[in-house]
């Protein structure tokens, strides 16, 4: 049985992302996504005005004449959602925590992917792959993703997007729509990623909390590393300190967007402290005159 205040968290959150979906995310999603790939369906004998570029040479050898491969549009999409469970998301300066704006974030997606009638599946990672829910279809399916995410104890506390990524392309061989939700506090993770980004949509979701970005005047301060442990003290009352402080929080997040474009992939800006609805109609606008 799960408990009734399980099934009540769950319920608020079905009912807060499902109404973002249906009055601001209507059509956004799929206009986005739509036409998002081929899938090969047959070959035929060439006609007259055919793209010589679709010619089968193998069939062709063998049938004595040019026949060329037929395409369908993909109908169906399959969504991944690989969330960082990582320490560093328990962290909030503001209402909610990262961890927090995630689930959300994934319940918004994942709504707007069965009202397209695609397939959801959930990747949960810390610096190793913690749980896998294989795609499926579904609003009941849907909720048990967001329940995962709700409730899911994590056993490690740091970050591997690496092997996360490598997780990825191990279990899903179908070119997907991957959503990549993290703060990105992780090593090394360059040469999985260009690999996923061959075979997969990959957008990233950056997840920041304005406390990360910079400091308030307010004295002494403990900051700690949640993922691996230790304390400082430092003196944020000294500006010279609080510069230092944003700008290398800066550099750090214009190397990891230099790092996702490189790669190829898109990424999205979340922060904590505003609301995450905007960035996504932005990035599918975006998507969507790209396709025209």
């Amino acid at each position: 049985m799960i408990p009734r205040e399980i099934i009540d968290k769950v319920r608020r959150i079905e009912i807060t992302t499902r109404s973002i979906v249906e009055s601001m995310l209507s059509g956004q999603y799929q206009s986005a996504f739509k036409g998002r790939g081929m899938e090969f369906s047959e070959v035929r004998p060439y006609a007259l005005g055919d793209d010589i570029r679709a010619i089968d040479w193998n069939v062709t050898a063998r049938m004595g004449e040019p026949y060329v491969k037929k395409f369908v549009e993909e109908r169906e999409l399959t969504v991944m959602l690989l969330v960082d469970a990582s320490a560093s998301g328990e962290f909030g300066s503001v209402r909610k925590s990262k961890g927090e704006v995630a689930v959300e974030l994934c319940a918004v997606l994942a709504f707007s992917a069965i009202r397209n009638n695609d397939r959801v599946g959930l990747i949960i990672f810390t610096d190793s792959v913690e749980r896998y829910i294989p795609p499926k279809k579904g609003k009941n399916h849907v909720l048990e993703v967001i329940r995962e995410l709700l409730y899911f104890k994590p056993r490690g506390r740091r970050t591997d997007i690496g092997a996360a990524l490598q997780f990825l392309n191990q279990v899903q061989k179908r070119r997907a729509v991957v959503f990549l939700v993290s703060d990105f506090l992780s090593p090394e993770y360059a040469k999985p990623l260009r690999v996923a980004t061959r075979r997969h949509d990959v957008i990233a979701l950056t997840v920041t909390d304005p406390r990360e970005r910079e400091l308030p005047p307010v004295g002494l301060v403990e900051l700690e590393d949640a993922e691996r442990g230790g304390t400082v003290l430092v003196d944020a009352a000294d500006g010279a300190f609080r510069e230092w402080y944003r700008k290398r929080e800066t550099r750090r997040a214009a190397e990891r967007s230099a790092l996702l474009r490189s790669s190829g992939a898109d990424e999205i800006g979340i922060a904590t402290e505003s609301d995450y609805v905007d960035p996504l109609i932005r990035f599918f606008r975006k998507r969507e005159r790209a396709r025209v």
